[in-house]
């Protein structure tokens, strides 16, 4: 006998959301959104409680909650505590909303106190289930840190990071081809800080692709403006990388670039195995990230992230089915070290760039 919409719903596991604010187009509409069965998408789990820290002007938190049954609750201990035993995994989506940024350039997301609460919870119900926590740990990087042990401590599920390293590349390059890799370089866009992040995790997802994924990174440094093309037209091939990175863009070429932007950012990251990265933002240049490898002999490999340049997004499919694999399974793609390491370096990279520094890791 065919099983009823509700038989059906009632043998999803149960997962609990908290996020930051739910409205048109956020993070939270494209992930909450596909677990409540929305653009498109048809989840394997089943919202049945949910936070909210803010509410948006335009919000779709009350409407969907109202809308599926689903209860919101003042705080996220009753929030992670409201499914009982039959709690599977909790989704945090610490991303967009009023939050103000602190000196260095970093919107305060309150994901430390998000992770800490539900942690709390789950401490307090005896429970250990799955998490995740959209993008980086936090942008101050001690509770980075406390995050990272606690995580590890509890021996919970975790999986972080961004969407971007998931996406198809254009062309496609396999990892065996990213071997004896030299230098990368990612072309990136928008915000710094939150599209840095971005760009910073498709360079250290390429790195580990390649077989290096024990390198580390020791020193990163930041410059802006004239400083950014001063550097990469030094002789020492970078604005050969740029350009196979632009390459793979329908978009003029670098010389037109120089001439109409004046005001790129460019990381420099330095491995203990010897491996260079550079992340160089472009503003509104660009709309997707691409970057660009010379490997060992000289070979220059390059391809664009093709990442949703319009709703639904699509590659927030590909991030959702990775939650919800690791929600079903307890085992995640992501390494929590990886989430890590990117949170640190995008911690240090803001620092340098407001320090005019150079910061060892």
């Amino acid at each position: 006998m065919r099983r009823t919409t509700l038989e059906q719903a009632a043998a999803k596991p149960k997962v609990c959301v908290v996020v930051t604010e739910y409205r048109h187009n956020s993070h939270a509409e494209m992930i909450l959104g596909r677990l409540l069965g929305n653009l498109g998408y048809t989840p394997a789990v089943q919202v049945v409680s949910l936070y909210t820290d803010q509410i948006a002007q335009e919000d779709m938190s009350r409407p969907e909650a109202a809308k599926h049954g689903i209860p919101i609750y003042d705080t996220i201990m009753e929030a992670v505590l409201a499914p009982g035993d039959e709690l599977a995994g909790v989704v945090i989506i610490g991303e967009h909303g009023s939050y103000p940024d602190n000196e260095l350039g970093q919107k305060m997301y309150p994901r430390r106190r998000f992770i800490e609460e539900v942690l709390i919870a789950l401490d307090e119900s005896g429970r250990r289930v799955p998490i995740f926590s959209d993008k980086h740990l936090a942008y101050e990087q001690e509770d980075a840190n406390w995050i990272y042990e606690a995580i590890n401590e509890r021996e919970i599920p975790f999986m972080g990071g961004s969407s971007i390293p998931y996406v198809p590349q254009i062309p496609p390059v396999s990892g065996a081809e990213l071997f004896n890799m030299k230098e990368i370089l990612v072309a990136s866009f928008g915000p710094i800080e939150a599209y840095g992040y971005h760009a910073l995790e498709v360079l250290q997802s390429q790195i580990e692709r390649s077989g290096a994924d024990s390198a580390k990174p020791i020193s990163i440094r930041a410059v802006q403006g004239q400083d950014a093309w001063e550097v990469l037209s030094k002789g020492h091939g970078l604005d050969t990388l740029l350009q196979a990175a632009l390459n793979t863009y329908d978009k003029p070429g670098l010389d037109h670039l120089k001439d109409h932007f004046e005001a790129p950012v460019l990381f420099e990251i330095k491995y203990n195995n010897g491996i260079k990265g550079f992340v160089i933002q472009l503003g509104e240049w660009i709309q997707q990230w691409s970057y660009a490898v010379r490997c060992e002999n000289g070979q220059i490999l390059a391809a664009r992230m093709d990442s949703g340049l319009e709703r639904p997004f699509f590659h927030f499919d590909q991030l959702t089915n990775m939650i919800e694999q690791m929600i079903l399974t307890g085992k995640t793609e992501v390494p929590l070290e990886r989430t890590y390491q990117t949170t640190t370096m995008i911690n240090a990279a803001m620092r340098a760039l407001y320090s005019k520094s150079t910061i060892k890791l």
